[in-house]
């Protein structure tokens, strides 16, 4: 596997062989706007050039807003300036307290970010102010954090883990990033919402020695460790796998409540059963409980979707993340 870079324009096009380092990467991550007012002098060139040489794309910009509105604003501004290339990502930069209230502000940037049509939305925060703004994570596909020199202690997918990464094809530092979540790569430069691996997967991983151990091994795996450390566990014992979560083929009418469960902090409720292409209703915590009316196969999931009553609407949550009690 090679890596994943994020470019601006301070990586001047005149200063890079195209050739040379698209073969040295997996994806690149470019940013667009530094927000509303500057926007990215080379971002539409990194597009073109990669792309073209069948490199995957994905977009970033640096939030800026002031205020709810501001936010929506700069949300539109990045879309209508990037959605040519169709990026199979797209990010909100979050590193600076431009208004009181970052959370509020962020996920107003998220939630107009879907509504314009972009299918797979992540967060990338500041290591020092993870905790200070308090993000709402769980409305994002993906987060990113940099960190130099250790490893983030926060859970994320993707790790920034140099500012001063050199490859072939550019003679200047780079920011250079990793997965190290359970997420593939084709997660990220599919555009359509590649399959997470099975925690039976995961524990197999592990015992093949692909998670390390300890605390390396719990940041490996996330908001999963103690899944798959059970099933690990239960592998090493001889245990047979016990199924996972599945809806059951739906009868209509009422089926008692559906219970979330297997997430870190809220699952997503959704518009239709088909995460690649639904809108976001909204997001109920870990141990809540909602009204159940059944289950659908729907698409893009493996363990189907449970249909819900969600403030006097239908939506669906998917299968694995929720438990009919």
């Amino acid at each position: 596997m090679g890596k994943i870079i994020d470019l601006s324009h301070h990586q001047v096009p005149s200063a890079i062989n195209y050739d040379k380092l698209a073969k040295e990467v997996d994806l690149v991550i470019i940013r667009t706007q530094y927000g509303s007012n500057l926007i990215d002098r080379h971002y539409k060139t990194h597009h073109k050039e990669f792309q073209k040489r069948g490199v995957p794309t994905a977009a970033y910009a640096w939030l800026r807003g002031v205020s709810v509105n501001d936010m929506e604003v700069e949300a539109t501004d990045f879309y209508n300036r990037t959605k040519e290339f169709s990026p199979t990502f797209w990010f909100a930069d979050v590193e600076e307290k431009s208004m009181s209230d970052m959370r509020k502000g962020t996920s107003a940037f998220l939630k107009k970010l879907r509504s314009l049509g972009a299918k797979k939305v992540g967060i990338y925060v500041g290591h020092h102010l993870y905790k200070s703004f308090n993000l709402n994570l769980a409305e994002a596909d993906a987060v990113w954090i940099p960190r130099y020199g250790a490893n983030p202690s926060y859970p994320c997918d993707l790790h920034q883990y140099t500012d001063t990464g050199r490859l072939n094809g550019y003679n200047g530092n780079l920011d250079i990033n990793k997965i190290i979540s359970n997420k593939d790569l084709s997660y990220f430069t599919d555009g359509g919402g590649a399959k997470t691996k099975t925690i039976d997967q995961l524990a197999d991983e592990v015992i093949a020695g692909k998670h390390d151990s300890g605390a390396k091994r719990k940041q490996s795996l996330g908001s999963q460790y103690d899944a798959v450390q059970k099933r690990v566990n239960e592998k090493l014992m001889g245990a047979k796998p016990k199924p996972e979560s599945k809806p059951k083929p739906s009868g209509g009418g009422k089926h008692g409540k559906l219970k979330i469960v297997g997430v870190s902090n809220a699952a997503i409720v959704m518009n239709s059963p088909d995460r690649n292409k639904a809108k976001n209703l909204g997001t109920v915590k870990l141990g809540a409980t909602l009204p159940l009316n059944g289950s659908v196969r729907g698409k893009n999931s493996d363990t189907g979707y449970w249909e819900v009553e969600y403030k006097g609407r239908l939506g669906y949550i998917t299968g694995k993340f929720g438990k009919q009690v």
